[in-house]
């Protein structure tokens, strides 16, 4: 017994097969990046990464803290 929907299998992994032999392997990311956007991805990065690293900074400190002063 096959695969269920194993038609719809073969014509979606042939048709990712045609789009990779269109792209470019040259072509990295950045070529495809305007003015702005490395500035951009970094601070959505900062704003996404710093916070919860603060926090876990700031309860290592407090931990830290409590068995010194105790």
């Amino acid at each position: 017994m096959g695969m269920p929907f194993q038609g719809r299998y073969d014509r979606a992994r042939k048709l990712q097969k045609e789009k990779k032999a269109m792209r470019n392997e040259d072509d990295a990311p950045i070529d495809y990046m305007e003015k702005g956007d490395g500035l951009a991805m970094l601070l959505a990065g900062l704003l996404t990464i710093l916070p919860v690293a603060l926090v876990v900074v700031g309860a290592l400190a407090a931990i830290g803290y409590f068995f010194v002063v105790r």
